[in-house]
């Protein structure tokens, strides 16, 4: 399919190819000015790829390197790491987020929460009902919250079925993908709190 737009003619949104003089100057107007911010917002882009990539390097380079000082050698991006600029002022933090999920074997373990709960006597444990019916919950996506699953973890429940439970959802999770990422801070004044130096465009401030 040719794309080439003929001289004299613009085209529309639908495809269409319409007669230059027929664009009304509020349109052109519009088209410069969306064409502009998008080449801007490109290049913005392409400088916020490479600093990421370039800050990742350095990071991973520079903790492989303290790690020599004790005869340790530390590479690739693994794990949490914050750096703070000898003053405290600024502070880098790292982090690796893990994508959890589980695998068959939790249908094992709700089906032995199902039977602890047949057997508790009614009436009891009705938070802990509820706790068990939010937790296996599922979004709009069909998938279940992994951080309330898990939170089952921490109940102090003595029950034997319900402990091969949680033995089971500890067995069922698995690591899907780990995604990295960089945060900047600094310090608010004199204080102990940061404020992170932000990369998003909507976060980022706009004085009037």
């Amino acid at each position: 399919m040719d794309n080439a737009i003929p001289a004299g003619y613009w085209r529309d949104g639908e495809g269409r190819l319409i007669p230059e003089n027929m664009v009304k100057p509020i349109d052109r107007a519009r088209d410069d000015l969306v064409r502009e911010l998008v080449g801007k917002a490109k290049a913005a882009s392409a400088v916020l790829a490479d600093f990421k990539v370039k800050a990742f390097g350095d990071i991973g380079a520079f903790v492989e390197m303290s790690g020599e000082q004790y005869g340790v050698k530390l590479g690739g991006v693994k794990g949490n790491v914050t750096l703070l600029s000898f003053d405290g002022r600024f502070k880098i933090v790292r982090q690796i987020q893990e994508h959890l999920v589980f695998d068959e074997r939790l249908q094992a373990a709700k089906q032995l929460i199902d039977e602890c709960i047949q057997t508790w006597t009614e009436g009891s444990s009705d938070e802990i009902k509820a706790l068990i019916n939010d937790a296996f919950q599922v979004n709009k996506e069909g998938k279940i919250n992994t951080a309330r699953v898990l939170g089952l973890k921490r109940l102090n429940i003595n029950d034997e079925k319900w402990l091969r439970a949680m033995q089971a959802i500890a067995d069922s999770v698995q690591v899907a993908g780990s995604k990295p990422y960089i945060r900047i801070y600094e310090r608010v004044g004199d204080t102990d709190q940061y404020q992170p130096i932000s990369l998003d465009v909507a976060a980022v401030y706009h004085l009037n």
